[in-house]
């Protein structure tokens, strides 16, 4: 007798994967389209609640809330995405040629790794905010060059592993040369390892944008930012409580939709923890 076959629930890689398309999809349409300009003022309708008119309520200058949250979307995708963007191409250079040199160059880029790693983000926020000023310029370069700390360790200690193996041995006997092998054979297998990380690394990104924002180091005012907004929030709590649960809402789901995105993502690109994910069913 055949058991019946169960129904797959919903994974996470697809509640991670909806959660993350409809912040993205807000961005993109704040492009083109908001309830209302997010910079305009309006005192006549200062911290009003969610209605009709303005759907999540109103700020203390008579803002739309709405809008400012699809814009401040907007900022912290785009710094989530260049900061992973430099980490993951400079990260993934960097740790692949130490995988493929070995001896000093690997020793030099793994000690480099290690000295970047062991800075806070939030330390090198101010230190670029001490020499550049405040502004948005910032966060991508703290995140940037921790990421790029993040991107060697993991590409080097994956592209280590695919060096070991008896195909990148044969290339070699065959007469390809190490970047050949790099790109032929080791950066294929490494790739989702860099997916999945990448995913993390921009859940990363969002929320620590978010708290230099709270602190001043990111986006000016008057543009929108999620840390920004709980920064001018805190002080209403008792009038306008709204105003810090929405943005605060904003960073839980995005981060919380993208560290399902990338659990998700690790089950699907990894075969043995598919393999076991099934055994436990």
């Amino acid at each position: 007798m055949i058991a019946p076959r169960r129904r797959r629930p919903v994974g996470r890689l697809a509640v991670g994967a909806a959660i993350a398309a409809v912040i993205v999809l807000l961005a993109m349409v704040s492009l083109v389209w908001t309830p209302f300009p997010a910079d305009r003022m309006a005192i006549s309708v200062r911290l009003q609640g969610p209605s009709a008119l303005h759907w999540l309520g109103t700020d203390q200058f008579g803002r739309d809330v709405l809008s400012r949250l699809m814009v401040g979307a907007r900022n912290s995708i785009a710094v989530g995405l260049l900061a992973v963007g430099i980490g993951l191409a400079v990260g993934t250079a960097l740790g692949t040629w130490a995988a493929a040199r070995r001896g000093w160059v690997d020793g030099i880029v793994a000690r480099l790794a290690d000295v970047i790693f062991a800075f806070p983000l939030v330390v090198s926020a101010l230190l670029a905010s001490a020499i550049l000023g405040p502004g948005v310029v910032n966060p991508v370069l703290a995140i940037g060059i921790f990421n790029v700390s993040v991107f060697t360790r993991v590409s080097r200690a994956a592209a280590m592993q695919v060096w070991g193996l008896e195909y990148t041995r044969a290339a070699l006997a065959i007469g390809k040369g190490p970047l050949r092998v790099t790109l032929d054979h080791v950066l294929p297998n490494i790739a989702p390892v860099l997916i999945v990380q990448a995913t993390a690394s921009f859940a990363i990104a969002v929320l620590v944008e978010a708290a230099l924002s709270y602190l001043g180091l990111s986006v000016r005012p008057p543009a929108p930012s999620w840390g920004r907004m709980l920064f001018d929030a805190q002080t209403l709590m008792a009038l306008a409580p709204t105003l810090a649960i929405f943005p605060g809402l904003a960073i839980a789901l995005a981060v919380f939709g993208l560290n399902l995105l990338g659990d998700g993502m690790r089950d699907a690109l990894d075969p043995r923890l598919a393999d076991t994910a099934r055994r436990e069913v």
